[in-house]
């Protein structure tokens, strides 16, 4: 591999206006088509085999009159202390507000309080309902100020009213993540190569592949039914990994001018070497990503293809348009002080090598002088920050947990004080009468039942479709749609009562909404963890067992990954759900943790972990397959690349940090767990604990059973058969001229 990626960057570097000029018509093309093909997408979240979605499926089939995913909001009036909101000027205030939105835009009903009994028992709230003909994808601004110019009005006239349903959300707000990510990486990169130039190479390669990626979504996002969370996670996700590919080329580009190679020749040398560990690197991030698809969830699966897309493009950015650039950039790769060293060749004779240790191996030797008290030192204070991780409550975000300042949550507040916590998160129960001899009757009966059940307040009647054999009936919990004891009430409905139901009337009874289908979805991802490690951990063995020949170096490599993610999560668990510096991080509101939380923190940063396993432990193998005994090999592998590494963390942190300032919980928990576990995970777990293991292990971390060393492919990554190729080449060139016709040397596997 390493002797096809060295020609490759060879011929991306002489071709290097084709090769820009390629990339550029393709970043046309793609904008060209998400600006043709982009609309209004159609957001859907299903979850198959659950009886959450079975019920949902029957009610499409029985109602087909009725739009299932359509939206509603609820307006919640209150009356002024000591009044009733049953007062006739408030009545007639509520009235008027309604009125207002009765023919509004995609309105298609509205129910008073007055008629459906949605009055509290002590007066003093009420809350009418306005249906809608449209889903969440067709939420215009029209619609928004309809509803909060109704409300406005109500408040005017002294009531206290709020909003609550998708109308009432607003656009949500996903901070300037990619802004802050890319400021922070163009001043470390400035930092690390010392030219604004050169520092920009990563920053321009990166935004061409993040942006066909992107341009790709859109255009796809119909089709596909790609919504922008989607595009959210390609964008962190490419956009570090782009600017980190490209940094470890451009950096090994300019080692190679040090140790004396024209630009041609260490543009090719860089691809091939670093190029191959950009290669396995994106595979592992690839295959995690991708491998969301076994959990068999829409949502996750879309996501982690269209990241795993955008990856590819980054991989193939960095193969060929990164060595293109660097022929533009020219002698610029160096600072103008650096180069006026060496004016000839642009090389500064500062960076030879002196033989004076620099930061990374002082590191690396520091670490190897106490390996033993290093490893239970980290493994202590990893473990010790995963200790939340026990007390994890899993959840989707609903009202309760946005901002107190916003009109949904005081909706959801006005509710539960006046109606009770349960009526904010209402059970869903649909009744399959069509084998019951009498399907009425089976809803009488379970009416009754309901009403004795510990932790129901009310059961409202059953609404029966046309042929009168399926029914949806609403029942209202004695708690709040995330506590745990709504979620056990589920679990006893289905595990008590509809088996009794069935038996005594013939009739089923599936148990839906909003409470059901998140226990339901927090069983799917639970189910569906351990698969999902196996498949990922097991392919990225693999893939490392074939980079490293190694047994026990994948090994730590998993087991230093499950370390930092443990402590990831532990750490989102302390500020997301305890509130610990919950202002520091913008959190307004504590509760349960996103249930696709622990997986979909297990993928990507499985795979974004062993980007810096890869790209620092193949110099230490590249330095032992060399001739260096291991301890040696360990310091010269932080000798080349700890810096390169360290730059490229804090530019990775620093774009999903970023993504903190989003408005939007899922965003918000998303961009501070990739980023805390990023920073654990390469300063603790591959800086820190890697060398101390390894040079606890010596000669044993490259072990290699020889009936297993001679059944694997040899895939180079060290770049041996590259330097014997090289050599043969040279070799060839020196030969004196002669008869014979000479052969070209033949690159070996």
């Amino acid at each position: 591999m390493a002797t096809f990626l060295y020609k490759l960057g060879r011929l991306s570097f002489r071709r290097r206006r084709w090769v820009a000029a390629i990339w550029i018509m393709l970043l046309l093309a793609a904008g060209a088509a998400a600006s043709t093909g982009g609309g209004e997408v159609e957001e859907e979240f299903t979850l198959p085999g659950t009886e959450s979605q079975q019920a949902f499926d029957l009610m499409e089939e029985s109602f087909p009159g009725s739009n299932a995913d359509a939206i509603s909001s609820r307006i919640v009036f209150r009356a002024p202390d000591g009044e009733q909101i049953t007062d006739p000027q408030h009545e007639a205030t509520v009235a008027d507000v309604l009125g207002r939105l009765d023919g509004a835009e995609k309105v298609v009903g509205v129910t008073s309080p007055f008629d459906s009994g949605s009055v509290s028992e002590d007066g003093t709230t009420a809350y009418g309902t306005v249906d809608y003909d449209a889903t969440w994808a067709d939420i215009t601004e029209e619609m928004r100020d309809d509803l909060f110019s109704a409300v406005d009005a109500g408040r005017d006239a002294g009531l206290t009213v709020e909003a609550s349903g998708e109308v009432a959300v607003g656009e949500p707000n996903f901070g300037h993540g990619e802004i802050i990510g890319i400021g922070v990486a163009a001043v470390v990169l400035v930092i690390t190569f010392g030219s604004l130039i050169a520092a920009g190479l990563p920053l321009i390669t990166a935004l061409i592949g993040v942006g066909i990626g992107m341009a790709g979504i859109t255009a796809l996002a119909v089709t596909l039914g790609l919504t922008e969370t989607t595009g959210i996670l390609a964008m962190m996700i490419g956009l570090a990994v782009g600017i980190d590919y490209a940094l470890f080329i451009a950096s090994r580009y300019r080692s190679e001018l040090v140790e004396g190679h024209s630009r041609e020749e260490a543009a090719g040398r860089a691809v091939g070497t670093a190029g191959s560990a950009v290669v396995f690197a994106g595979l592992t991030v690839i295959i995690a990503l991708a491998g969301l698809a076994v959990v068999n969830i829409s949502m996750l699966t879309k996501m982690g293809l269209a990241a795993a897309a955008t990856v590819l493009i980054a991989v193939l950015v960095a193969l060929t348009l990164v060595p293109a650039a660097l022929g533009f950039v020219g002698k610029r790769i160096f600072g103008k002080k650096a180069r006026a060293e060496n004016p000839e060749t642009g090389v500064p004779s500062s960076l030879q090598k002196d033989g004076r240790p620099n930061m990374g191996s002082r590191w690396a030797k520091g670490v190897l002088r106490r390996p033993l008290l290093v490893l239970v030192a980290s493994v202590a204070g990893l473990g010790l920050m995963a200790i939340p991780v026990g007390s994890m409550e899993l959840g989707l975000p609903d009202d309760s947990t946005q901002p107190t300042d916003t009109t949904q949550r005081q909706a959801y507040d006005m509710l539960s004080e006046g109606f009770g916590p349960g009526f904010n998160g209402p059970l869903m129960l649909v009744i399959d009468g069509r084998e019951a001899d009498d399907p009425q009757g089976a809803a009488d009966t379970l009416a009754e039942r309901l009403n004795a059940v510990d932790g129901v307040v009310a059961a409202f009647p059953a609404q029966f479709d046309e042929a009168g054999q399926v029914a949806t009936m609403i029942a209202i919990p004695s708690s709040g749609p995330a506590s745990a004891e709504t979620a056990d009430l589920v679990a006893d409905l289905r595990a008590d009562v509809a088996p009794e139901l069935l038996a005594d009337t013939g009739a089923e009874m599936l148990v839906s909404g909003q409470t059901a289908a998140q226990a339901d979805f927090s069983k799917v991802l639970s189910d569906a963890l351990v698969p999902y490690l196996a498949l990922v951990v097991g392919l990225a063995f693999v893939l490392l067992l074939l980079v490293f020949r190694s047994i026990l170096v994948p090994l730590k490599a998993a087991l230093g990954f499950l370390l930092s993610v443990l402590a990831a999560l532990g750490a989102v668990v302390a500020v997301f759900q305890w509130g610990w510096l919950a202002d520091l991080f913008g959190v307004a509101e504590t509760g349960p943790i996103m249930s696709m939380m622990p997986i979909f923190m297990v993928g990507v940063i499985f795979g974004l972990a062993m980007d810096y396993e890869v790209f620092l432990v193949t110099r230490m193998r590249e330095a032992y397959v060399h001739g260096e005994d291991p301890q040696q090999a360990i310091v010269s592998g932080f000798n080349l690349n700890a810096r390169v590494v360290t730059a490229a963390a804090i530019i990775m942190i620093s774009v999903f940090a970023g993504f903190i300032s989003a408005s939007e919980s899922m965003v918000k928990m998303i961009g501070f767990g990739l980023a805390m576990a990023i920073l654990l995970d390469a300063f603790v777990v591959r800086m820190t604990l890697v060398p101390a293991v390894m040079g606890l292990i010596g000669d044993r971390a490259w072990w290699l059973p020889k009936w297993l060393d001679r059944a694997l492919p040899n895939v180079d990554v060290e770049g041996a058969a590259l330097e014997r190729h090289l050599a043969g080449s040279e070799a060839a060139e020196s030969r004196p001229a002669s008869g014979e016709k000479d052969r070209e040397p033949v690159a070996v596997p």
